[in-house]
């Protein structure tokens, strides 16, 4: 795919938490860290947030790292998760995506943070680490 994007790797380890759709948004979701991203459906609330500050007894998977995609991005651009995830699946790097009405998000277990890094940069994109 021809479309090279740049990504800045955020700062901290996030949590990717499963509460029962019922449940009301909770505080600890909202007030930690600079990124919260929160979807509900008929099955599920699931809330990412900074891991630090999920309390226990909470069922989620921690150790995510967030790789942002520089934007804003046009909503008429086609491909962008499609020649992100494309490479990371060649690498065998599994992904949690993510997309605002700005940009995209891709998170990846960090433990494969580095793999993922070389196979998008491998794929031409520009991976950086978050300064600020």
């Amino acid at each position: 795919m021809s479309r090279k994007l740049h990504l800045r790797i955020r700062k901290g380890r996030f949590a990717v938490c499963r509460l029962a759709p019922q449940e009301p948004v909770p505080s600890w979701a909202l007030t930690t860290g600079e990124f919260t991203s929160v979807s509900r459906t008929r099955d599920e609330l699931s809330i990412v947030c900074a891991e630090d500050g999920v309390p226990s007894g909470i069922q989620c998977a921690p150790g995510w790292r967030i790789l942002r995609v520089e934007g804003p991005l046009d909503f008429a651009q086609t491909g962008i998760l499609a020649s992100l995830a494309a490479p990371l699946a060649d690498a065998g790097v599994s992904i949690f995506a993510i997309s605002t009405y700005d940009t995209d998000y891709v998170l990846v277990e960090e433990q494969q943070l580095d793999s993922a890094v070389r196979a998008l940069r491998a794929a031409g994109h520009t991976v950086e680490q978050y300064v600020g």
